[in-house]
């Protein structure tokens, strides 16, 4: 959506929710990292502002999946009253009257001021001491056992019954015959084969975020955590799976360090060993199979990070950043093999 044509619409959105004929809307603009469908915008009424974040899904697309805003309603409001930061959903709307506003279903947050964790070399929280960030962590494992606490059953009906372990490991399948760099998989049929012969048995079911890492923690600049963001991949299933993802991608020895570039952990944030402890600390009780969700996820993101550069590779998605991440693909599936024994 064009943002004129989205100002248009978010003038008569606004009067409406505010109950003033006379608000105004400001600073209609794209957010970052979200292919253009995250706007902020601020409401001006009866001579206060307000900055507002607005979710929509793309056009054109079905209303499922990560294009299905309404799961992530479900679950941020689930979150309302527990222990774990998140925004709140103000408005949202999914059926009836409420899709003219957008033509499509939406939500709408308050707008945060600070950024999410950037931990690159020269960005703000490489910047951060070692005990802020330690901190930092230590408030993501709290706000993620919370969300694992979540009582899925009565708040989070919508997101349907929960994804089998054996899924989690299939489901990447169709992806292998159009992976790039096919000779950095050698070890990609031995991890899964392990993964399945060994699926976990009692590990805790719940709402999962399903992409709990840093760049969806948004943090204040002293380094307080204001909110777990972007819940597109959210849903019930096995809750380690976003232990697993964390912990991988602070893993040294699962990425390449030849480089130096993609995803290469900060040494200074804490390690995946130490993640894995701070959780079980925060969850309160002794949890099983560990080292399988963090064998799973890196097994994941080795596909992900090969099937993403073969899109780079024929065009389909321009983003020369996979070219470097592929060289852990190898790694990373040494890792989970490691981890499977």
């Amino acid at each position: 959506m064009e943002l004129d044509e989205l100002e248009r619409r978010l003038i008569p959105f606004v009067r409406a929710k505010y109950g003033d004929e006379s608000a105004t809307v400001a600073e209609v603009h794209k957010m970052p990292g979200h292919a253009g469908f995250a706007y902020g915008f601020s409401a001006l009424s009866r001579g206060a502002s307000e900055s507002w974040f607005l979710r929509i899904p793309p056009p054109g697309v079905q209303w499922k999946g990560t294009a299905d805003v309404s799961r992530q309603v479900c679950v941020l409001n689930a979150l309302d009253g527990a222990d774990v930061p998140h925004c709140s959903v103000k408005w949202s709307g999914g059926e009836g009257a409420e899709l003219a506003w957008f033509e499509r279903p939406y939500f709408v947050v308050p707008k945060l001021s600070g950024d999410v964790l950037r931990l690159g070399p020269n960005e703000w929280g490489s910047k951060l001491s070692g005990a802020a960030l330690r901190s930092a962590a230590e408030q993501a494992m709290r706000a993620l056992a919370g969300i694992h606490r979540i009582p899925w059953r009565e708040k989070c009906a919508y997101l349907g019954a929960p994804i089998p372990f054996a899924d989690d490991v299939e489901r990447w399948d169709r992806f292998l015959p159009k992976v790039a760099e096919p000779g950095r998989f050698a070890l990609q049929e031995r991890v899964r084969t392990r993964l399945l012969a060994t699926i976990p048995e009692g590990a805790p079911v719940g709402v999962f975020h399903g992409d709990f890492q840093v760049a969806n923690l948004f943090f204040s600049f002293d380094a307080r955590l204001l909110a777990v963001i972007d819940w597109e991949l959210t849903g019930v299933g096995a809750t380690l799976n976003d232990v697993g993802w964390l912990a991988t991608f602070n893993t040294q020895r699962a990425w390449d360090q030849s480089r130096g570039g993609g995803l290469v952990p900060n040494s200074a944030f804490p390690n995946g060993d130490e993640l894995v402890a701070i959780y079980q600390a925060a969850w309160g009780e002794k949890l099983p199979d560990l080292a399988w969700f963090r064998a799973l996820a890196a097994y994941k993101f080795a596909i992900i990070s090969g099937f993403n550069l073969a899109l780079h590779r024929r065009g389909k998605r321009h983003d020369p950043l996979w070219e470097t991440t592929a060289l852990s693909i190898a790694p990373l599936l040494a890792h989970a093999a490691e981890l499977l024994g």
